[in-house]
């Protein structure tokens, strides 16, 4: 297991990773949670085959029940600290790198992403690629 980091955007302006999944297996939800404990970082699972609210934000953000998808949060919020890049009607949010977002990540689409949000050291991420 790796140290965890800080998280702390570049301006220091604090955030959380916030996860919207669900209660039944996927294998997205199984790598995703995976590599958050590896690296230790903390974040909440929002279910949305638990919450209705949440299920119509993640239908909302990716146009289907895509799970897991994880969202950069402020402290005490559950919705993306920036709007997430659009995805065209119909389009596919696997693997995408939406900003605040990112959804169905392989485990390097994953890792690339938290670097970039600094929930992980980018050296630690490329190790682990490797």
């Amino acid at each position: 297991m790796l140290p965890p980091v800080s998280t702390q955007l570049p301006n220091d302006e604090p955030r959380r990773l916030v996860m919207y999944s669900r209660t039944s297996g996927c294998p997205f939800i199984t790598v995703a949670k995976r590599i958050l404990d590896d690296y230790r970082v903390p974040y909440e699972e929002i279910f949305i085959d638990r919450d209705d609210a949440a299920r119509a934000r993640v239908i909302a953000w990716t146009g289907f029940l895509s799970v897991p998808t994880l969202v950069v949060a402020r402290p005490g919020e559950v919705l993306p600290i920036s709007l997430p890049t659009s995805l065209p009607r119909g389009a596919s949010p696997r693997g995408i790198d939406r900003g605040s977002m990112i959804t169905e990540a392989s485990s390097s689409e994953l890792l690339t992403w938290l670097s970039k949000h600094g929930f992980i050291r980018r050296m630690d991420a490329d190790e682990a690629a490797r």
